[in-house]
């Protein structure tokens, strides 16, 4: 059964954020061992676009269900998993977008909550880290969501990152999140 819609994003408190990711179920795709059957003829675009044979998924609910069996192989390949099948998906860079993002508190009390592309909810934090890769004229921020799988910072929501930046303890630009501090410059 699809993941119902979250209610708006905006009109969330940073609490009830945090709430909704931590209770968050998703299937135990890291549990499932089963033999890979093939290709699923699916691909994930870069811009988070989901793709059948070539033709979009157009429909968010059916985005929102495959991304729940979605697994990252220690191989970096990615898959759709059941209890009963595996089937390989291409990813053209990272199999989410991080849409929206919320900030509040100040310094190591500070938090950012991420909304994706399918909906779902991350802190940022220990767990879910911040980076920032490539030369500075073209970054590649993304946020790490779940069992080694990222999700690609839109550029608008990083330019509202960027308007908040805070020299961190080692001089470097950054941003906290969760008592933790994350450089958007590199060392």
């Amino acid at each position: 059964m699809p993941m119902p819609p979250l209610p708006d994003f905006a009109n969330l408190s940073l609490a009830e954020v945090a709430r909704l990711a931590a209770d968050a179920k998703l299937p135990p795709v890291d549990r499932w061992n089963p033999v890979h059957c093939g290709d699923s003829e699916m691909r994930i675009a870069a811009d988070g676009s989901w793709y059948h044979q070539g033709s979009p998924i157009t429909r968010p609910e059916m985005m929102r269900l495959f991304a729940t069996i979605l697994r990252r192989e220690a191989d970096g390949s990615h898959v759709l998993v059941t209890p009963v099948e595996k089937l390989t998906i291409a990813v053209d860079d990272a199999p989410f977008v991080a849409v929206e993002a919320k900030l509040s508190g100040e310094g190591p009390a500070a938090r950012i909550a991420f909304r994706l592309n399918t909906e779902e909810l991350v802190v940022a934090g220990p767990d879910h880290p911040i980076r920032v890769e490539g030369p500075a004229d073209a970054p590649r921020p993304y946020i790490r969501v779940r069992g080694g799988m990222d999700a690609l910072i839109a550029r608008s929501v990083f330019y509202d990152l960027v308007a908040e930046l805070t020299p961190g303890p080692d001089g470097r630009q950054g941003l906290w999140s969760d008592g933790t501090f994350f450089a958007f410059e590199p060392a």
